[in-house]
C-alpha cells in the first residue's frame, strides 16, 4: 500500500524559556519552512506549534499559536531565498496580510496565496490555526496558475463555489496521513488550480457540476476502505439527493457506483502489483471494500483480464 504522508518535523515553543522563544521559532522556521522575523505582544511570549509533512513534491505545515506577527522583510528574503508559492488556509482566528500592493483581511475559512520571493507581513490578532501549503513556484506555474502570483490573492468570500472548494481543501489538509500522499498532493493542487482559474482569466471557471464532482471524488477516495460506502452516503455528506449525485457523475461520463467500483479495483490492482507486497488476496479484497473474495476475483478478472493471483505473480 502507498506510504502515508511523511511527517518531516514538529516543534513547539511551550517548553522553551519565554525569553528565547522568538529566536527559537525564527530558527526553526528558517530551517523547516521559510526565513522570517517574528514578534509577539503577549506577556507570556510566543506560544506556537508547528508540524511539517511531505506530500510528494509539496510540503504542508500545520501551525497554531497565540497572537503574533511574522514578517518576511526584503532583507530576510534576500538573506534566505525561497522560490515557492504559499497557499495559507486560516481555520481559526483573524489576520491581516500586508504586502507591497496593499492589505488583505482574512478570517477563518479564507485562503491567501502569495509568492515567497516578495516581502510580506502576516499579523494574527488572537489565537490562530492555519494550514500552509508550500508549492515550488515552478510547479505552481505549471499546474495551478500560468504566470504565477503577481500579487497576493484572497479566496473565500467571492462565490459559493469558492466556499465549496475551500471546504474540500480543508478536508484534505486536516488528514494528511489518511491516504496516498501523491493523491492528496494532486487533490490539493487541483483545488487550488480551480480557485485560481476564476481569478486568472486565462481558463474557464469550473461549472457547478465540475466542482461537485471534485468534492464527491475526494470524499470517495478517502472512504474506499469502507465496505458500506454507497452513493447514498456520498450524497448525504454533500447535502444533495442521490438523483442529483447521479447527474453530477453523468456529466463526467460515469455513475457514482461505477466510479466507486473502478477506484476500488484500481487500488487493489496497484497493491497486488507492487513489488514486495505482502498479505493475502483476501486481505487486499477486504481492505478495499469488497465483502466477498470470490466476488472481488470475478470483478477483477473482468476489469483487468486476469485473476488477482495472476496479477500478483506477473505485475
Amino acid at each position: 500500500m502507498p506510504a502515508p504522508a511523511l511527517m518531516i518535523s514538529q516543534a513547539t515553543t511551550e517548553n522553551v524559556d519565554p525569553r528565547e522563544r522568538i529566536e527559537y521559532w525564527e530558527e526553526y522556521n528558517r530551517k523547516a519552512l521559510v526565513g522570517l522575523s517574528c514578534t509577539s505582544y503577549s506577556e507570556s511570549g510566543l506560544v506556537a506549534r508547528q508540524s511539517n509533512f511531505q506530500l510528494d513534491d509539496v510540503r504542508l505545515a500545520e501551525i497554531s499559536g497565540n497572537a503574533h506577527t511574522i514578517e518576511r522583510t526584503p532583507q530576510v528574503a534576500k538573506a534566505t531565498p525561497k522560490d515557492s508559492v504559499f497557499a495559507t488556509l486560516l481555520v481559526k482566528g483573524e489576520a491581516v496580510f500586508l504586502h507591497e500592493h496593499g492589505c488583505l483581511a482574512a478570517t477563518a475559512g479564507d485562503l491567501v496565496v502569495y509568492d515567497t520571493r516578495r516581502p510580506y507581513l502576516f499579523g494574527f490578532s488572537s489565537s490562530m490555526r492555519q494550514f500552509l501549503v508550500d508549492i515550488p513556484r515552478e510547479l505552481f506555474v505549471r499546474e495551478c496558475m500560468e504566470g504565477g502570483v503577481p500579487a497576493p490573492l484572497l479566496f473565500g468570500r467571492g462565490t459559493a463555489r469558492e466556499g465549496d472548494l475551500l471546504v474540500a481543501l480543508r478536508s484534505v489538509l486536516e488528514n494528511p496521513g489518511a491516504g496516498d500522499p501523491a493523491e492528496a498532493r494532486g487533490t490539493v493542487l487541483d483545488l487550488i488550480r480551480l480557485l485560481a482559474a476564476e481569478r486568472s482569466g486565462g481558463r474557464p471557471a469550473p461549472t457547478a457540476y465540475q466542482t461537485q464532482f471534485l468534492l464527491a471524488e475526494e470524499y470517495i477516495e478517502r472512504h474506499l476502505h469502507d465496505a458500506c460506502l454507497t452513493p447514498g452516503q456520498v450524497a448525504g455528506v454533500m447535502g444533495v439527493s442521490v438523483r442529483h449525485l447521479g447527474r453530477i457523475f453523468e456529466a463526467a461520463g460515469t455513475t457514482p457506483s461505477r466510479h466507486i467500483l473502478e477506484r476500488r479495483l484500481q487500488r487493489a490492482h496497484d497493491e497486488l502489483t507492487t513489488p514486495g507486497a505482502t498479505g493475502t488476496i483476501a486481505d487486499v479484497a477486504y481492505r478495499w471494500g469488497f465483502s466477498s473474495q470470490a466476488h472481488f476475483a470475478r470483478l477483477f478478472r473482468s476489469r483487468f483480464g486476469r485473476t488477482p493471483s495472476e496479477a500478483r505473480t506477473r505485475p
